[in-house]
């Protein structure tokens, strides 16, 4: 066995060698450099009866944890050392868990608690271009200011307020991967869950409610009716819930606008207007969305009455304007107001020169 693979392995004269003729393999990679970011908020109660601590001796925060690694806040009432002047506050950053040479990017903001938004900020992410990340070579290693504010200036300031500070600090872990050429090519179809969900309301299966509308019935599912319509969910099963579900009668309704209403609720899109309703005719389609825009405002649907606004605004024409006004002043439709009655105002329609819509 041995000797065949020996012998097997010895290159061919039909081996591809730097002289053949066949096209060299062209392949390509991306190295893609990112940072992982975090944030914490570190507050800090009792700040005057943590002065006299000792210089060098901190208050440390929870450890929390950014791109895989742990970080701390400490904060030093007292300076962290004489030499830097103890009589300023010092803030740091410190990783937390093991790690070497992390490279990353750092924000210290001291909160101004007075609602005017002049926050104390110290970013390194705005220096990237000069300096690049700093790293971090071991656990304990620190980011901060020894010199971060005067002790008496923060006592007298915004930023201390009931006797606490509130430090936020925001970290960005820098990570590197290279990605070459994907080896594979899965083409995913797209969701087709509301043609499911339509063929179920056609079908009837499993329907466990009748709505009667202007003397048609209709069957439904009280779960998919609950999951789309805060409206019906209370109607179905709130605490105030019909409890004939047998037949529910539904006023103030056609039945060809709630049959399009249910038709949206499971396919997740508008029916075929002119078929629905039988007209083939513009002024048909829009009475249709005016009727449905109101059923949508009724149960809750906020896509359903804005596909509907939407389509309304492309529609205004002189013999329907009037009635689309009123619909958007009651259901609070500002965009399709602000059509209509730029619509109105334009010169020539108020002459009544432009034809009405009637095809």
């Amino acid at each position: 066995m041995g000797k065949i693979l020996r012998e097997t392995a010895k290159p061919s004269s039909s081996s591809w060698s730097p002289s053949s003729s066949s096209e060299p393999a062209t392949t390509s990679s991306t190295s893609i450099t990112e940072t992982v970011k975090g944030s914490h908020q570190f507050k800090i109660k009792g700040y005057s009866l943590s002065k006299g601590i000792g210089i060098g001796k901190y208050i440390a925060s929870d450890i929390f944890s950014v791109g895989g690694y742990d970080w701390a806040i400490y904060f030093y009432p007292d300076g962290k050392s004489v030499e830097d002047n103890a009589t300023y506050v010092s803030l740091f950053i410190a990783l937390a868990s093991d790690g070497t040479d992390v490279r990353a990017l750092f924000e210290l903001t001291l909160l101004d608690q007075s609602g005017k938004e002049r926050h104390k900020v110290h970013s390194h992410f705005e220096r990237t271009l000069e300096s690049g990340p700093y790293t971090l070579k071991y656990r304990g290693s620190m980011w901060g200011y020894k010199r971060f504010f005067k002790r008496t200036a923060l006592e007298t300031s915004d930023y201390l307020k009931d006797d606490c500070l509130s430090v936020n600090c925001s970290v960005g872990v820098v990570r590197s991967h290279t990605e070459g050429p994907k080896i594979y090519s899965i083409a995913i179809p797209p969701s087709n869950i509301g043609h499911q969900f339509g063929q179920l309301l056609e079908s009837g299966k499993g329907s466990d409610v009748s709505f009667e509308v202007d003397g048609e019935v209709f069957t439904a599912h009280k779960l998919v009716l609950a999951a789309r319509s805060p409206v019906f969910r209370a109607q179905l099963f709130g605490p105030m819930k019909d409890h004939n579900t047998k037949c529910i009668k539904v006023e103030d309704m056609e039945a060809p606008v709630f049959k399009a209403l249910l038709h949206f609720m499971y396919w997740d899109s508008l029916p075929d207007m002119q078929e629905l309703t039988g007209m083939n005719t513009k002024w048909a389609t829009t009475l249709m969305a005016q009727h449905l825009l109101a059923a949508a405002d009724r149960y809750a649907l906020e896509r359903l009455r804005l596909i509907c606004e939407a389509g309304l605004c492309e529609d205004v024409a002189i013999n329907t304007v009037a009635t689309t006004l009123a619909l958007a002043e009651q259901h609070h439709c500002f965009q399709l107001k602000a059509v209509c009655l730029k619509f109105i105002a334009t010169s020539e329609n108020l002459r009544g020169k432009l034809p009405i819509c009637t095809d």
